[in-house]
């Protein structure tokens, strides 16, 4: 389990908290929830058997199917992560 917790802790400073100012204990929070969602519904994973999935997606849909002709990005903690999908 240490090298889990290692890898994970790796991601959340090399991709969030690196590049952020962290103000005190409530901005951490918020923050940490912000990339902690990010983490397990949009942010795709080699490992594991998730073949580049979120761990919250579902298994039973592809990713995209047929591409798409639009696709539509979010931006998370203020542009520092984006998330990507098709548009409607």
């Amino acid at each position: 389990m240490n090298a889990f917790a290692e890898r994970w802790i790796a991601s959340v400073r090399r991709e969030c908290t690196d590049r952020l100012l962290i103000t005190g204990e409530h901005h951490v929070r918020t923050v940490l929830d912000a990339y902690i969602k990010h983490y397990n519904t949009s942010r795709s994973h080699q490992g594991a058997g998730l073949h580049l999935r979120a761990p919250h997606d579902d298994p039973n849909i592809l990713a995209f199917p047929t591409p798409p002709t639009r696709i539509c990005r979010r931006q998370v903690l203020g542009g520092l992560l984006n998330e990507y999908q098709p548009a409607a």
